[in-house]
């Protein structure tokens, strides 16, 4: 079983920058492909970015392209998400969550961190 741990969220004036963690603990997030989500109030989940587990191939969602950057560190077991010129609709809880390759569900997630962007 893994374990996550979200941190980095909070409030950001628009076209200002967060860094967003993901640490686990428990597995580690090499035998993974890991993701992060958002939510918004009164929206569904969607998808942000996903970085693969062998070959670090990265895929974001068109609305965050050239803006957020998704990472790992083998070492320390953790995955970052870079937010640069956010905006204010990239207003949500933040989620990291992990699947094993091949499966179409993501396995395990965290908490979540609040990110607020003001105007």
């Amino acid at each position: 079983q893994v374990q996550l741990v979200e941190s980095g969220g909070g409030l950001v004036q628009a076209g200002g920058s967060l860094r967003l963690s993901c640490a686990a603990s428990g597995r580690t997030l090499r035998d993974y492909v890991v993701a992060w989500f958002r939510q918004a109030p009164g929206k569904e989940r969607e998808l942000v970015a996903a970085i693969s587990q062998i070959s670090n191939n990265t895929r974001q969602a068109d609305s965050v392209k050239g803006r957020f950057t998704i990472s790992r560190d083998n070492v320390e077991n953790t995955v970052y998400l870079q937010m640069n010129s956010v905006k204010v609709e990239d207003t949500a809880v933040y989620y990291c969550a992990v699947r094993t390759f091949g499966r179409s569900s993501y396995e395990y997630w965290g908490q979540g961190t609040q990110v607020t962007v003001s105007s």
